[in-house]
């Protein structure tokens, strides 16, 4: 998995911003239990892990890596990623400019291209 092998700074800031949708490890919040909001949190959250699942990054082809590399640079790069409405309730999944050139940095040195 991409994230036992990341510095704790960035391993922590993924955790925070990304984890909730692009991992097996949801924490779902107090919401998530009432209709209709848990029905499009649930949608969202699997068209999230369907995109990108850290926990099944060993399993992607280097082509996919790649992809996905670049994808995530440029999603974080362009502030689509943490999604705003995410950001709304999750204040602490906002990441500084320090944050976004550490990911960036970081998620560029692992592309094989």
């Amino acid at each position: 998995m991409i994230i036992n092998q990341v510095p704790a700074t960035i391993k922590n800031q993924l955790q925070v911003s990304c984890y909730d949708c692009h991992s097996n490890n949801t924490e779902y919040p107090w919401y998530s239990k009432i209709q209709p909001a848990a029905w499009y949190l649930e949608d969202h959250i699997q068209e999230g892990k369907d995109e990108l699942n850290f926990n099944e990054w060993d399993t992607y082809s280097s082509r996919r890596k790649n992809s996905k590399l670049r994808s995530i640079i440029k999603q974080i790069e362009s502030g689509e990623m943490p999604m705003d409405s995410y950001e709304l309730i999750h204040g602490d999944a906002r990441m500084d400019s320090t944050a976004v050139k550490e990911i960036i940095g970081y998620m560029d040195s692992l592309r094989e291209d």
